[in-house]
């Protein structure tokens, strides 16, 4: 158990923020919980900690808040909607937004809530559901360092390592770039499985060989055999990525650069969604070859 006394909300509880709360509750930390579907907040492996009727409450006298949500709508929502934590929150607590965002929506909030005398630090993570339930996520921090160094003890229980980049909004910057190498190595493996099956080559040991070569890579090691299968387990939603992506081509159109291979999976993204598969891992791009004849 941690020696940690500090004090916990979590707000979200979906498929990286459930894992992030199961570990620190595990790890001893005094935690209280609030989902906006509050079955989530349900089951043996929460049975730690508080649950909570509203962010409000989740954020009512904690130390640190950590928040795992959707989208910008989403953060507004839990920390500045009707039942928001900023009724809850008290000054010289530090809100950890572990969500992915707008750069301009974490600077948003970490200016209004430094008017309460909170701390905010934008901490987007990558390492998929796989490295929230192995507590080995990559956290991208922006934001005071005094307020990181207050909340490294949930870092160092939910990531393998942690990296700051600078004022509020970088953190947000680093993913958007972290999620268009995402698109292009799912995109390139998803081709390559693609072009090995329709030559008939042994694709199982194809992909053994490409493993230890210039070819390697996170999306090859990881995803290559579940596209070969036809089957998709969740590591990160192709929908969730589709709006990071989003992002990023924003961020970058702000400086006058134009991404061809980002926005063409952006468009890939949107026809898989169309068709359902939205829900489904970001390897999913796979499925477009099914079609293809």
């Amino acid at each position: 158990m941690a020696t940690c006394d500090l004090k916990l909300g979590v707000v979200g509880l979906g498929a990286l923020g459930r894992p992030m709360a199961v570990n620190l509750i595990n790890d001893g930390f005094r935690t209280q919980l609030h989902n906006r579907s509050r079955a989530a907040e349900a089951g043996m492996d929460l049975a730690g900690a508080h649950r909570c009727a509203s962010p409000a409450e989740a954020a009512n006298d904690v130390d640190v808040l950590l928040l795992c949500v959707s989208d910008d709508d989403a953060v507004e929502a839990v920390l500045f909607g009707a039942g928001g934590a900023s009724e809850g929150l008290r000054p010289g607590c530090v809100v950890l937004d572990c969500s992915t965002i707008s750069p301009a929506k974490a600077i948003d909030c970490a200016e209004r809530l430094s008017l309460m005398g909170v701390s905010y630090l934008d901490a987007p993570v990558t390492g998929g559901t796989e490295g929230a339930k192995a507590g080995s996520l990559t956290v991208l921090v922006g934001g005071d360092a005094s307020a990181l160094k207050q909340v490294r003890p949930v870092l160092e229980v939910i990531g393998r390592t942690v990296h700051h980049f600078g004022a509020v909004g970088r953190g947000q910057q680093v993913k958007a770039v972290n999620q268009v190498l995402v698109a292009g190595s799912y995109a390139a493996v998803a081709e390559a499985m693609a072009l090995g099956q329709r030559l008939e080559l042994p694709m199982q040991q194809v992909v053994e060989a490409l493993k230890g070569g210039a070819a390697g890579s996170w999306a090859l090691n990881h995803r290559a055999e579940g596209m070969l299968a036809g089957t998709y387990p969740l590591g990160f939603k192709l929908a969730l990525h589709h709006k990071d992506l989003g992002i990023a081509l924003s961020s970058a159109a702000s400086v006058q650069l134009e991404l061809p291979i980002s926005r063409l999976v952006l468009q890939q993204e949107a026809e898989l969604m169309g068709r359902g598969h939205g829900d489904e891992d970001v390897s999913a791009l796979h499925r477009q070859y099914e079609t293809i004849t």
